[in-house]
């Protein structure tokens, strides 16, 4: 004969306990909602730093293509770099398909002052004339340093004879340098699907200097927002015979560049711009040469937002006359000697400290 009990309902206290502690139960629901939530996170984890290995790998893959440092140094940036100041000549030039082979077309300073945070950018005329540096025992104009020791040495030396050339008449030690030649611009433009900028003035140009005295100009540029595409943007930078006279000089030309410039700096800083980034590294492989290391050019591409110009202008401290064999150059206004480069430097150097000029001011409702 067996026990027997009556049943007893139990109390919800008791209910929810049991549920508590029974197998299948609310904890076990729990755990898998929170293993499930780890799992995630694991898997995004995971995903990240395959990412980042990623980038990194093709980082590297970029500086072994491009740079003479290796991939984990840091020339300028770095906490043991030191100095108040980083300045970095960027050329832009024609290799030998082209007329005029490794002249430099474009050379601008980028001057960063670590203490403010603040860019400067010092475009150099290319017809600048140059004396006095002991590499170079003929004088020259400042485009033709790299000329000079490229045919003597290789790319690289040309680019360390520029340097050198470009610190004697401006007074700046040169800490870096970058060189791009006319088919990786337009590689790298192309590759960012085109840029977009506002130019100011609209102009026709050719590239024949018959072309430009006869007033035959076969191609333009609008005004107002431009939309360019590699060949496009190469064009608009380098345009010097062109219908309006103002847009003819070398002064001009500088001004279009640095438009260019920040047109493509708006393409890739960021991180949503990451996938393009990447893309435009792989354009620049074989057209691109810096001694500067790739975490030195990713720390640079986010400091090349110009905060100001200094314009070496003709007639206020360069003079326009003629070499021994007619051609064109400038000349420091003041020199003791033709090697004597101080008024320019002074030059310089005052206006890297002056004041930045104020933003204006946001209009105000009435």
């Amino acid at each position: 004969m067996q026990d027997t009990q009556s049943y007893r309902r139990p109390t919800r206290a008791e209910a929810d306990l049991a549920a508590r502690g029974a197998p299948g139960g609310r904890r076990r629901r729990r755990s898998g909602w929170r293993r499930r939530i780890g799992l995630l996170v694991l898997l995004v984890f995971v995903v990240v730093v395959a990412g980042g290995v990623l980038v990194w790998q093709r980082a590297v893959a970029f500086n072994d293509a491009v740079s003479t440092e290796p991939a984990l140094s840091m020339r300028l940036f770095g906490p043991l770099s030191g100095g108040d100041r980083v300045n970095i000549l960027l050329l832009g030039y024609s290799d030998e398909s082209r007329e005029g082979a490794f002249l430099s077309d474009s050379m601008n300073v980028v001057s960063i002052d670590r203490a403010t945070d603040t860019t400067t950018m010092i475009p150099i005329p290319r017809d600048l004339w140059v004396e006095g540096v002991p590499e170079v025992p003929q004088n020259m104009k400042a485009n033709e340093a790299f000329r000079i020791g490229t045919y003597e040495a290789g790319l690289e030396y040309g680019a360390e004879l520029a340097s050198k050339a470009v610190s004697r008449i401006t007074g700046l030690e040169i800490h870096g340098w970058i060189t791009l030649d006319f088919q990786g611009f337009e590689a790298m433009v192309d590759a960012l699907d085109g840029i977009t900028l506002d130019n100011p003035t609209a102009f026709s140009y050719t590239w024949d200097e018959g072309s430009y005295f006869t007033g035959d100009f076969p191609s333009s540029f609008a005004a107002g927002a431009l939309q360019l595409d590699g060949r496009q943007a190469l064009d608009y930078a380098r345009s010097r015979y062109t219908s309006v006279v103002t847009e003819s000089s070398d002064f001009a030309r500088l001004v279009r560049q640095q438009r260019v410039l920040q047109a493509i700096r708006k393409e890739v800083v960021g991180w949503q711009a990451l996938p393009r980034g990447l893309a435009v590294s792989e354009s620049l492989a074989g057209h691109l040469r810096t001694n500067l290391p790739v975490l030195d050019l990713a720390m640079l591409t986010g400091k090349l937002d110009i905060d100001r110009r200094v314009e070496l202008l003709e007639g206020e401290i360069l003079v326009a006359s003629t070499n021994t064999i007619g051609q064109y150059i400038l000349v420091v206004i003041g020199q003791a000697t033709t090697t004597d480069y101080s008024p320019l430097h002074e030059y310089i150097a005052t206006a890297l400290v002056a004041p930045f000029p104020s933003p204006p001011a946001s209009p105000t409702e009435s």
